[in-house]
């Protein structure tokens, strides 16, 4: 590896430690009312039925879940990574994406919403991979990032009379919600934060070491 490679990896794992690092400061950051539930889940688990699964294995072996937030820098960091992983274990490893919107994040919430709204229109994984490869383009902004979101969703070919009336439905946030709240009951406090097989782990850093986690466990 090269001496650049080295450093963007190193820097990309700091950017990724200092996110779960400041978690438990973000979750107790002014925020709106719909930013975070109010309470953890009573029947906490890291994969449900309805979670959006990135890889669907004939045979699974394994279950990589990451509750992420779309704005948060270290959650884009480990994207690519996490991009990396599915195409190599893709037909062994079950990757799962749950959402855990920050609330020190103007838009994270909003990002969210633009994801499941999708998502009922059967491109989850499509507005998924296009919020984290434009990050940078609104991720901090001050001001609501909605209608760059549409943008989009009208890029992606969704219809958008169908996607505006799911982005203001009240259970299209409940869905939102619902993975907060098992997120919270299972100890997350930042993000990325991964379960492997329901177990939490510290985020491995960088493509080799969770690489190494993950053969290790297919080992057994």
């Amino acid at each position: 590896m090269t001496t650049l490679k080295k450093n963007l990896l190193a820097a990309a794992v700091l950017v990724a430690a200092l996110c779960v690092a400041f978690g438990s400061f973000l979750l107790f950051a002014p925020r709106d009312s719909s930013s975070v539930p109010t309470e953890p889940a009573a029947d906490a688990r890291p994969v449900r039925d309805d979670s959006h699964r990135l890889t669907t294995p004939r045979r699974s072996e394994l279950t990589v879940v990451e509750f992420l937030d779309f704005e948060c820098e270290g959650c884009g960091a480990v994207h690519p990574v996490i991009e990396r992983l599915r195409a190599e274990y893709g037909d062994r490893v079950t990757f799962v994406a749950r959402y855990f919107p920050m609330p020190g994040h103007r838009n994270s919430t909003t990002a969210a919403l633009a994801v499941e709204a999708a998502a009922r229109q059967g491109r989850f994984e499509a507005m998924y991979g296009k919020l984290f490869a434009t990050q940078k383009e609104w991720g901090e902004a001050k001001e609501s990032k909605a209608a760059l979101f549409r943008t989009y969703a009208a890029d992606l070919g969704l219809d958008l009379a169908g996607y505006d009336a799911t982005v203001k439905a009240p259970a299209t946030l409940e869905r939102v919600k619902a993975d907060q709240r098992d997120g919270l009951a299972l100890g997350v406090q930042g993000t990325p934060t991964f379960f492997v097989d329901g177990v939490r782990i510290q985020t491995p850093g960088g493509y080799e070491a969770f690489k190494a986690l993950i053969d290790s466990r297919l080992a057994r």
